[in-house]
């Protein structure tokens, strides 16, 4: 039987481990494939791509695709506050794959990465991408930015900056769109199982809960009307 190949990794502890900003922004990358057939795709690659790959590596895992959850230099690189951080192109240079994008957001990403337009796959909500024979699912869910996609694996999710453990992603950013997330998070979100597992793009609040135990904590959901939502973001 085919075993999945799962591992969350936090920048500035299990890679950037020296780099201060990373340690601040407390990104999540994600590594997820096939044990068996030593295949893996990485999720969000950014700060330290020598680093991710070698853990990868140190899995006997070869890397043959990345996924970006949306366009934001902390999740695929580029320019942000200041500060140039590592992402795509340096995975692209170091270990040849295609990227896997939400159509919407292929424009952001090509733009803050520089990768050619050949580079990245747009998908449509509820593509699937392969890694060995584990089958990744491609949820489109708006909100922090036009295209973010969250990525349904077995009974994971991984939510990008759209759901963290206690709040949601922000909306006053280019692209940001807070009725978008309201959908997201009350409409999306209500097709998704109460025993999914959620992992978000930050460790902020925790590093992965079940979606029934969020519904009652993170304020987000308390917000049942789409006024009150707006208020809660004004």
């Amino acid at each position: 039987m085919t075993k999945l190949y799962f591992r969350q990794l936090l920048a500035g502890r299990d890679f950037a481990q020296t780099d201060k900003s990373a340690q601040a922004m407390e990104n999540f990358v994600y590594l997820i494939g096939d044990y068996d057939k030593r295949e893996c795709v990485v999720v969000d690659p950014a700060w330290d791509i020598a680093g991710i790959i070698r853990q990868a590596q140190a899995d006997n895992m070869t890397i043959v695709g990345a996924l970006a959850t949306h366009y934001h230099p902390d999740h695929v690189g580029g320019s942000i506050y200041g500060m140039t951080i590592e992402g795509l192109p340096e995975l692209l240079a170091q270990n040849p794959c295609k990227i896997h994008a939400h159509k919407l957001e292929k424009p952001g990403i090509l733009a803050v990465t520089q990768v050619s337009d050949s580079d990245i796959i747009a998908h449509e909500s509820g593509d699937i991408v392969k890694a060995g024979d584990i089958t990744i699912e491609l949820l489109h869910t708006p909100g922090h930015t036009p295209g973010s996609l969250c990525f349904r694996v077995k009974d994971s999710l991984i939510s990008g900056d759209t759901l963290f453990l206690r709040g949601c992603g922000r909306v006053d950013l280019p692209g940001g769109d807070v009725d978008e997330m309201y959908r997201t998070i009350h409409e999306r979100f209500d097709k998704i199982s109460d025993s999914t597992i959620i992992y978000p793009g930050h460790n902020y609040g925790g590093s992965h809960e079940d979606l029934c135990t969020l519904r009652k904590s993170n304020p987000v959901f308390n917000y049942l009307d789409i006024k009150s939502f707006r208020r809660l973001f004004s």
